[in-house]
């Protein structure tokens, strides 16, 4: 089956130093293939669920759109950045990644599997978090090939 998408865009980078700390905004992130993004907790394997098994702990990705569905159906109005997903984008379906390839700026991605959120999500940022992100808690990625992303990049899928 073929998938028809448009580019998407990145609007925005976070990472944190450590697990639970808060998330830094970049304009700019270097990622580093099979391992996460440079000063990032899951890069430098001291995320809170780093110890844990399970594919796609480099990177992860939510959509804005999600962030605005969260706000309008749940009342949760919350920065994208306190979603504590690494890359967050604009026009791209996620859920539709999952086992599929895709470039980001000068990147190589793997879509690996939905990055549903989870009881620590709520515990640090706001009550009704983890119901209002529930199927579109974003996207975990596997980091095939590295290089440099940055604020504005397209996302294009590559396997079509």
């Amino acid at each position: 089956m073929k998938l028809a998408m448009r580019p998407g865009k990145i609007i925005s980078i976070h990472i944190a130093p450590r697990g639970g700390a808060s998330m830094q905004s970049l304009t700019k992130a270097s990622a580093i293939a099979a391992r996460g993004l440079e000063g990032d907790r899951y890069r430098k394997g001291v995320g809170t669920y780093s110890d844990q098994p399970g594919s796609g702990r480099a990177l992860t990705l939510i959509e804005s759109e999600a962030m605005i569905a969260l706000k309008r159906e749940y009342n949760v109005d919350m920065d994208a950045a306190l979603a504590r997903r690494n890359l967050v984008t604009e026009g791209v379906a996620l859920n539709h990644l999952v086992e599929r390839n895709f470039r980001v700026g000068e990147v190589i991605l793997r879509g690996t599997r939905l990055c549903e959120p989870y009881a620590h999500l709520e515990r640090l940022t706001r009550p009704g978090t983890l119901r209002g992100l529930i199927h579109r808690g974003g996207l975990r990625a596997e980091i095939l090939s590295g290089g440099a992303i940055q604020v504005g990049d397209d996302i294009v899928l590559l396997d079509e």
